[in-house]
């Protein structure tokens, strides 16, 4: 059954408030406070509708996390791109959600995830079946009591990541829809012939603002496409798009790191954008790739024009 009991849960109500394109940033969660806060009203004033962030070990945590950004801007989304279920449980979970909702109505979205073997056995847990790990945590979530104030709209919006088609499904029927990272517009186009016209599709997409190919390429293998390829959930992602084991040695072949990666000048950029819009995307948070692992924040300032003007 949808969760679309108020109108904040309702999906194309989460899509308007997101708008057609926002930031997705790791490397907030490796900053200072103070770096973090000016990066967001940045944001905010350049007009992306949106900023999205990870949690990983080393990372801040989710929540407060969230609190710091949505206290530093005015009007933006601030999302979870993903709050991580082995890091605390349904209840808690939930609660942290619209605790944050009910403090700024309207402008944050909850993104929560399964996330990766590696990460999880780190906290000291055991990754197995995490379709059914998800189904179960959403179900706790459902089940728990919550007494203090929500906003009038309602109950913080959940979005599920999803890369596999069983819990794109599952995003779509359990939460306002699915957000899908380290994907191409092959996949966002899967993954809406699953979800149907209704659940929010927002996936990521890493920009790099480079002209020239071999140097593109380089930065984007040992700053982005490396690291994932480590992660058996995103080889296996990519397999069913049709790359092969060639395409995955020495931190990705060519043809893949262009798949993912969208290089070249703010027009090729946004031809990447409208080809995840046409795919079915209601919302791309694009990823600015760095050379000296910043923020990437000039970057985002020269897309702002092309990007935002759809």
């Amino acid at each position: 059954m949808a969760r679309l009991e108020t109108p904040a849960q309702d999906p194309r109500a989460v899509a308007a408030r997101l708008g057609r394109v926002g930031v997705w940033h790791a490397g907030l969660g490796l900053a200072s406070a103070a770096v973090g806060r000016q990066f967001a009203a940045e944001i905010e004033t350049l007009g992306y509708g949106a900023l999205w962030f990870g949690e990983a070990q080393p990372t801040k945590e989710a929540f407060s996390h969230a609190g710091l950004l949505l206290a530093a801007t005015e009007r933006m989304t601030v999302a979870t791109g993903i709050a991580n279920i082995w890091a605390r449980d349904a209840t808690a979970m939930n609660a942290a959600a619209n605790t944050l909702a009910e403090a700024y109505p309207g402008r944050f979205v909850l993104g929560l995830g399964a996330s990766h073997a590696p990460q999880v056995g780190r906290r000291g847990h055991t990754y197995a079946k995490p379709l059914a790990a998800m189904r179960a945590y959403l179900d706790g979530m459902d089940a728990a009591e919550y007494g203090a104030p929500l906003p009038d709209g309602g109950a913080a919006p959940w979005v599920l990541a999803a890369l596999g088609p069983k819990m794109v499904e599952l995003a779509g029927t359990r939460a306002a829809g699915a957000h899908t990272y380290f994907v191409t517009p092959e996949h966002t186009a899967r993954a809406r012939e699953i979800l149907g016209t209704g659940p929010l599709l927002a996936p990521e997409q890493a920009v790099l603002l480079e002209t020239d190919p071999s140097a593109a390429r380089a930065l984007a293998r040992e700053h982005h496409v490396g690291f994932y390829l480590a992660l058996p959930n995103y080889v296996n992602s990519l397999r069913r798009l049709g790359f092969e084991e060639e395409d995955f040695k020495d931190g990705g072949s060519d043809r893949l790191v262009d798949a993912i990666v969208a290089w070249g000048d703010a027009e090729a950029i946004r031809r990447r954008i409208r080809e995840h819009h046409q795919a079915g995307a209601d919302h791309v948070a694009i990823q600015p790739l760095a050379a000296d692992r910043g923020l990437g924040l000039g970057q985002l300032r020269e897309l702002a024009p092309a990007l935002l003007a759809d």
